[in-house]
């Protein structure tokens, strides 16, 4: 009878503490209300609103902003940070680990919330990064993405950055009185190696023209390391 491969020398990892992890291109602090007034300066870059669509609450006030990141800084689960553009020294964006497991080595990215001016950007890429690095080499098995259904951009940077799809959970939750169906996608342990080279090889400086423009895509790189495609975008 096969009852699931034995894990053997394995022990659990310690759960993450507020730290700042430290990049070329990004910077993610703990985050905490100094951040609120220039994150929020940056959300309102976006008019129409639509960054917050897929997102459980949002979009707020000036007054309603700080005090959500007053009501969230000192929690560890989800554990959120600022992030940061080292090329400019400012915050514009917000992501979180979250679901956080050590005794199963499971954790999630999510409630990640990116200002117009960090979209497509080298630090948003690397802000990833840097929580995937932390959470394989602190002895985590499986590192988690789950998002909207229907959010096919969040969809697609999933396996841009080089996480499987694993399925979709139907009525998985009510979000702003709306039903929502859940998008699994993951990496484990075995694909970290892999995943960091990919990586690094797109964070390196002469992957850029002078003009800034990547040669080669992430999404190349990391499309040898999927186990499962998301049947969405499969294609040529």
């Amino acid at each position: 009878m096969n009852l699931g491969e034995l894990v053997e020398a394995w022990q659990a990892p310690a759960a993450p503490t507020p730290t700042v992890l430290n990049g070329h291109y990004a910077r993610l602090e703990p985050l905490d209300v100094s951040h609120a007034q220039a994150l929020h300066a940056a959300n309102g870059e976006d008019a129409t609103g639509a960054m917050w669509d897929y997102l459980p609450n949002g979009p707020f006030s000036a007054a309603q902003y700080r005090e959500w990141v007053a009501s969230v800084q000192r929690s560890l689960d989800p554990l959120f940070f600022a992030i940061v553009d080292k090329s400019t020294g400012e915050p514009g964006g917000v992501m979180s680990y979250l679901r956080i497991a050590p005794e199963s080595g499971s954790i999630e990215i999510g409630w990640i919330c990116l200002a117009p001016r960090l979209q497509r950007t080298r630090a948003a890429t690397e802000a990833i990064f840097l929580t995937m690095k932390w959470a394989f080499e602190a002895g985590y098995r499986r590192f988690e993405w789950k998002c909207n259904a229907l959010n096919l951009r969040s969809r697609r940077a999933a396996e841009r950055f080089g996480l499987s799809y694993e399925g979709i959970f139907r009525q998985a939750t009510i979000s702003k009185g709306r039903n929502r169906d859940t998008a699994w996608y993951a990496a484990i342990d075995k694909e970290w190696p892999a995943l960091r080279a990919a990586f690094e090889t797109w964070l390196d400086p002469t992957n850029f023209d002078a003009q800034g423009q990547q040669k080669m895509r992430l999404a190349d790189l990391t499309r040898p390391i999927l186990v499962t495609r998301d049947a969405v975008f499969v294609g040529p």
